[in-house]
């Protein structure tokens, strides 16, 4: 539950963390974490120096449902030389460290990040005659502050969150977002570390699957270009009626089309309801096939191979000249990923997965002939992960969200994989990987071609390659909610 109140930034006199008089009491009032990121703020809003704010009212370390301590909100005039609007300003306060004691994040030192690194803002569009912020965003970045602390898994710039919903509930078009540096703020360096501002971007549905199919700074670059879509700051304009496609119908071909047949795609993997079965064993053998159930306890990826899947899914394999995937016996280095706090685990990673079946008993099979399940709109990625990833010799994975299964398509530029050109489908515990050559991905292209139409679609839908013993089935939703398919 959350409270609109005047914020409580620091009082007059109050410029430094640590100097100047009357300072001996400040930083029990306004701990350090807290009182940087003001300080940026009245940086950029010197006459705003209590900005309207929303407060989570039982805070989130007192077991409260809201991560977020504070949302602040200004007015900000726009720049009329650059074309850019008046809106309103919405900025985080919690997904950093704040107080510095442990009471939400493990502190890890000043040298790196501070909490999660990063605060969220949004820029929205003020109506004429509008003289309060809209307290919405506030829920919104909420919503995606618990997804952070839920999965402990963070932000970048460039990503894309699928919403599916418009973003302040009416009948708007703008129901998914884009994340981006803020033009305007700052890094800033606090006690507790190095915090960063990523700025939500609302987008259209066409502009996510853009974004999605060719990557999101390619979109965000092009929503730069279109004043109405966002101009050179990003502002979300929750009344736009077209995407940029719409406005300028060019830049699906010139650009997008363009930018995804010469760079491929930088989405390496989805969480998608998924499943596989082995076709080359009867289906009664359960001892040693892709059932998840062994006798009745449920299969689960160990934390090996839990650890390699997330490497798949790592942000920047793509840059590599030689997309890697590690060896499925490699070290974890501090139980993480190197380039990732110590004290934060992959969003793949679930309570579960600490290996019920250790994962030195479970040894790698190759297997003569797979049917592998989609749901409607994983199915729908599929031309993405053929055209945007191994055309481009890369790979990219499908991790169930409704048990521990994951199916990885990598291609023969690809190395670390247990797929191989002799052996395509090789299975390590529930762990799927498909090696597809550059003939057969342009064959399946042509045959899938249906797949980029689903509106017309009905389900089920088979697909079947008989002398590649290959069958790829697209089914309702319902079929993966049963828990023993």
């Amino acid at each position: 539950m959350e409270g609109m109140r005047p914020g409580g930034g620091p009082p007059a006199g109050g410029q430094g963390s640590g100097s100047g008089s009357g300072s001996g009491s400040f930083p029990s009032l306004f701990p350090p974490g807290l009182h940087g990121i003001y300080g940026e703020c009245r940086r950029l809003y010197p006459d705003q120096p209590n900005p309207l704010q929303v407060t989570a009212i039982l805070k989130y370390w007192l077991g409260g449902p809201d991560p977020l301590d504070y949302v602040s909100m200004y007015r900000n005039l726009g720049n009329q030389a650059l074309n850019v609007p008046e809106h309103w300003h919405y900025v985080s306060f919690g997904l950093s460290d704040l107080y510095g004691d442990n009471r939400v994040h493990e502190f890890t030192g000043t040298d790196g990040p501070s909490g999660f690194g990063f605060e969220l803002t949004f820029r929205l569009k003020r109506e004429t005659g509008e003289s309060a912020p809209p307290t919405w965003p506030a829920e919104l970045m909420q919503g995606l502050a618990r997804y952070v602390f839920q999965s402990e898994n963070t932000f970048c710039s460039g990503d894309h969150v699928s919403w599916h919903s418009p973003l302040d509930n009416s009948e708007s078009r703008i129901q998914h977002m884009l994340l981006t540096e803020d033009p305007q703020m700052q890094p800033v360096q606090t006690p507790f570390g190095v915090v960063t501002f990523l700025q939500i971007v609302g987008v259209c549905t066409e502009e996510l699957h853009a974004a999605q199919q060719w990557n999101g700074q390619g979109i965000l670059e092009l929503l730069r270009t279109v004043p109405v879509a966002g101009g050179p700051w990003l502002i979300t304009d929750m009344r736009r009626g077209e995407t940029i496609f719409e406005i300028d119908p060019h830049l699906q071909q010139e650009r997008v089309d363009k930018g995804i047949e010469t760079d491929g795609s930088n989405l390496s993997g989805v969480s998608a309801k998924c499943a596989w079965d082995d076709l080359s064993r009867p289906p009664e053998d359960d001892e040693d096939s892709r059932s998840i159930c062994i006798g009745t306890q449920p299969r689960r990826l160990s934390g090996k191979d839990t650890e390699q899947i997330r490497e798949t899914l790592r942000r920047g394999l793509e840059i590599n000249s030689k997309p890697v995937l590690p060896p499925i016996n490699a070290q974890r280095q501090n139980g993480l990923n190197h380039d990732r706090a110590p004290s934060r685990k992959d969003s793949l990673e679930s309570e579960s997965s600490a290996a019920i079946i250790p994962h030195e008993l479970i040894r790698t099979r190759q297997l003569e002939s797979v049917h592998l399940k989609f749901n409607q709109e994983s199915g729908a990625l599929i031309p993405l992960c053929l055209r945007g990833r191994l055309l481009h010799g890369r790979h990219f994975t499908y991790k169930s969200i409704t048990g521990d299964t994951a199916i990885t398509f990598v291609s023969t530029g690809v190395e670390g994989a247990f797929a191989t050109e002799e052996h395509p489908y090789a299975a390590h515990g529930p762990w799927l990987q498909i090696l597809l050559t550059e003939e057969f991905v342009e064959r399946m292209l042509e045959d899938l071609e249906d797949l980029n139409s689903p509106e017309e679609f009905k389900l089920p839908k088979e697909y079947s390659w008989p002398e590649k013993k290959l069958k790829v089935s697209i089914l309702p939703d319902a079929v993966f909610d049963n828990p023993l398919h």
